[in-house]
């Protein structure tokens, strides 16, 4: 996205399809498992005791890559690749062009435009995660956290696709990491190619291949039936301390969800 507008069309596109409010995409990021590079010594060996390069993403309401970082040391986590991108960067210096701060839909408190994330990202006043725990069906905290999984399940699907369509990502690539970075970067554009083609669409991704919601309830996607022999892995989670300002804003959602963004739905299937 290059300007105000682009991330405003973001935004809306995961409130109608996800009823999640100020949410400028979801990110999450992947393994992609290599033979051992020549002469790498420890630098790619993850934590599962195998050789990677790492895939981050960030994607919108319509399935779509908005950003790619691509090509770090397996031996990183999530969060310190996210510190590591020029997304990350921009948005610490608000290079962004993110709108500005504005209270949720029948709300008062200002809040910022936000990513969504899984555990393995820290919380701060750009990015929400989970409350982290078990919590009372119900309870605030439970329902901020269907709530967010539903917005953020998007990358989860897109990286699925990926690795059900591309078969590259089937098994560990047999080639050093600057060529599986090119791979990859090649498949993410053609996944957006042929997500954006009226005629490719419905082949590439027909009805049924992503998780969809029945009378609230969630029906896996048909690629999670095609990519038991992914390649692409989840990465470490690194517990952080947040700060008192991200907390206040993730509370400020999880309230709004209680209240003004409420579902009908959310009180019987979380």
């Amino acid at each position: 996205p290059h300007s105000e507008e682009d991330w405003r069309r973001i935004a809306n596109g995961f409130y109608q399809r996800w009823n999640f409010p100020q949410c400028v995409g979801a990110i999450d990021g992947k393994h992609v498992l290599l033979q051992a590079p020549f002469n790498s010594e420890s630098k790619f060996f993850n934590y599962k005791k195998s050789f990677s390069i790492i895939l981050l993403a960030l994607v919108d309401a319509d399935y779509c890559f908005t950003f790619i970082d691509v090509g770090a040391q397996g031996r990183m986590n999530d969060a310190g690749v996210f510190a590591c991108t020029t997304l990350y960067r921009k948005m610490i210096r608000r290079e962004l062009l993110l709108p500005p701060n504005e209270p949720l839909p029948g709300r008062h408190k200002s809040v910022p435009y936000i990513f969504v994330g899984d555990d393995a990202f820290p919380l701060s006043s750009s990015l929400l995660k989970p409350y982290s725990g078990n919590h009372a069906k119900g309870s605030i905290e439970r329902i901020f956290n269907y709530r967010l999984c539903r917005a953020r399940r998007i990358v989860e699907n897109v990286f699925g696709i990926l690795a059900s369509v591309f078969r590259v990502f089937r098994t560990p690539m047999l080639i050093q990491p600057e060529k599986a970075a090119m791979v990859c970067m090649t498949c993410a554009l053609l996944h957006n190619f042929l997500r954006r083609s009226n005629t490719s669409r419905q082949i590439y991704s027909p009805n049924g291949s992503f998780d969809y919601e029945e009378d609230g309830h969630l029906k896996p996607g048909t690629w999670r039936q095609e990519t038991s022999n992914s390649s692409l892995t989840p990465l470490s989670k690194t517990p952080r301390k947040p700060s008192q300002e991200a907390k206040d804003i993730r509370k400020e959602f999880a309230e709004y969800f209680i209240t003004n963004g409420a579902v009908e739905w959310q009180d019987y299937v979380n």
